[in-house]
């Protein structure tokens, strides 16, 4: 068993308590001038700190400027597909046009159509004998026009230089 405050009590405890003091002469505490508290706020922010700081902002702004470009980038080759995408269909409308366009132009420049409208609209017929010009050969003096005039009516072959 064991008892509540049976231990024993020394009597030169006191004495050295009284004595430890006077054998340690050092505080408990030190002091040191200008390191308080209230140097460091009148210190201002570090050197350190500062360029910390200022890499941090550079890091952001570079990061910033590289997703910006990449955001322009993105914007310009969206927008060069798109023209492209345009122009496709351009291209697609204008060569079915052209397509269109051969057709009517074969279908209107057939000669039997030209020669159905000639004689049904305007009465035209086709000439039944055929006229001959020949420039190469010089021609008598005086006798261009009546030459010419002669053979367009009976039919023969004139020379007119």
């Amino acid at each position: 068993m064991r008892y509540q405050g049976s231990e024993a009590y020394s009597v030169r405890a006191a004495e050295r308590a009284w004595e430890r003091p006077s054998q340690n002469p050092s505080p408990s505490f030190e002091v040191v001038s200008g390191g308080g508290l209230d140097a460091r706020v009148r210190q201002g922010v570090s050197r350190e700190f500062l360029t910390r700081v200022r890499a941090v902002v550079l890091i952001a702004a570079l990061f910033f400027a590289v997703n910006l470009a990449r955001v322009a980038l993105s914007a310009a080759t969206v927008s060069v597909l798109q023209a492209n995408s345009d122009l496709t269909e351009q291209i697609d409308a204008a060569q079915t046009l052209s397509s269109n366009l051969r057709i009517e132009r074969s279908v209107l420049s057939s000669n039997a159509r030209i020669s159905r409208i000639a004689t049904q609209n305007y009465g035209m017929v086709i000439p039944g004998e055929r006229v001959t010009v020949v420039l190469d050969e010089p021609a008598p003096e005086g006798a261009h026009g009546d030459a010419a005039q002669s053979s367009t009516e009976t039919g023969e072959q004139a020379s007119v230089g």
